[in-house]
């Protein structure tokens, strides 16, 4: 197992699913203020779902003797209307899913962190899917009652 290899993927993981979660905790804000409480929780609740994946990440890097590192995020645009930030959120989804599996195949020889990965990306494959169903009902219902079904 190369340990270094797998540490900076989970850092990876650390600093980039950590700025992620921010936003969700940012955005759900912003929905809630809107009068969209029920958009508005689940990113919320998924700010704090991921932030327990961060730690997943965190505790593992230490167990293999790791330095963790509290990485600076990258600015990134809020967006108020949420047809728009759900079609950008599944943007940055279907990419990210594709990056996980790909790591995945560089962690197998790590069987204690391929298995924590690969609940994460049954967790993140969750995720793009709650997003593409939200857009088809958009598209099935329209966007006026896709949005009082968000309050």
């Amino acid at each position: 197992m190369d340990k270094k290899k797998t540490i900076d993927a989970l850092q990876f993981f650390v600093t980039n699913l950590s700025e992620g979660a921010f936003v969700h905790k940012l955005q759900g804000q912003i929905f809630k203020s809107q009068g969209f409480n029920k958009l508005g929780e689940k990113y919320v609740e998924h700010y704090t779902e991921e932030m327990g994946w961060v730690e997943k990440f965190v505790d593992r890097i230490l167990d293999l003797g790791g330095e963790v590192k509290a990485e600076g995020q990258k600015s990134r645009e809020l967006i108020c209307d949420p047809v728009a930030y759900v079609k950008a959120d599944l943007a940055i989804q279907v990419p990210g899913v594709d990056l996980l599996r790909k790591c995945m195949e560089s962690l197998t020889d790590d069987p204690t962190t391929y298995d924590i990965m690969k609940a994460y990306l049954a967790d993140e494959e969750e995720d793009l899917f709650w997003s593409e169903e939200q857009l088809d009902l958009v598209e099935m219902i329209g966007v006026q009652n896709w949005l009082v079904k968000q309050m």
